[in-house]
């Protein structure tokens, strides 16, 4: 697929369905480009939708399947935006530490693809002042997602939650362990019956919520 410069090559974009419940629609609105008079479209669209499809496929359908509905915030960023907002201080770091997290159409320094989004859980809202606080949500991603980074933040326990294909977080006995995959390495999480090849688990496999406990639990 074409950089979009048309209103119609821009909804053809924003009709690729990235998972079961997402669009790449979802994650392509910003109040920087919107302010600004910016276009906020990747320059490589079929890596930023490969790259999407990752990070939808393996933490966003899980968490939504288990936590229900999730609120989409500051997901893609185009370089020219995340530069604008970098340069101007609005919360966007510069391109180069961007690059496989919010600008999901350039590849990281070790030359892999990858995405951000940041995320807001309605489930996590209406239990803090329950007593149920962040940190919870936190250590249950962290035990049950494949994730490179997690980020949260004060106002609506948002946080930004990563996605990079050659950098997870693998089970070592009790903990989860950051790796840098190669090509013959194999990606376990007995918890949840997986153990495959990194070639394997990278073509078709999806990451289900099935054997995980109940949002409730």
């Amino acid at each position: 697929m074409r950089m979009p410069t048309s209103v119609r090559g821009a909804e053809e974009l924003g009709r690729v369905r990235l998972s079961y419940s997402f669009f790449m629609r979802d994650f392509l609105h910003s109040e920087i480009a919107s302010l600004h008079g910016m276009a906020n479209l990747p320059d490589d669209p079929d890596l930023a939708i490969a790259a999407g499809r990752g990070l939808c496929e393996h933490l966003l359908e899980p968490l939504q399947a288990i936590f229900g509905r999730l609120a989409i915030r500051s997901a893609y960023r185009s370089p020219r935006v995340n530069a604008y907002g970098c340069r101007h201080r609005i919360s966007c770091a510069s391109n180069e530490k961007n690059r496989a997290r919010h600008i999901w159409d350039q590849r990281s320094r070790d030359g892999g693809m990858g995405a951000v989004t940041s995320v807001v859980v309605p489930w996590l809202i209406d239990r803090l002042d329950q007593g149920i606080p962040w940190e919870a949500m936190a250590w249950w991603i962290h035990d049950h997602l494949p994730y490179s980074d997690l980020q949260f933040f004060p106002r609506l326990a948002a946080f930004n939650i990563g996605w990079h294909a050659r950098e997870v977080f693998a089970r070592e006995g009790e903990r989860w362990v950051g790796t840098l995959l190669t090509g013959d390495a194999v990606l376990a999480m007995p918890e949840i019956g997986i153990d495959v090849p990194l070639a394997e688990f990278y073509e078709g496999l999806e990451f289900t919520a099935r054997g995980l406990p109940a949002a409730g639990q």
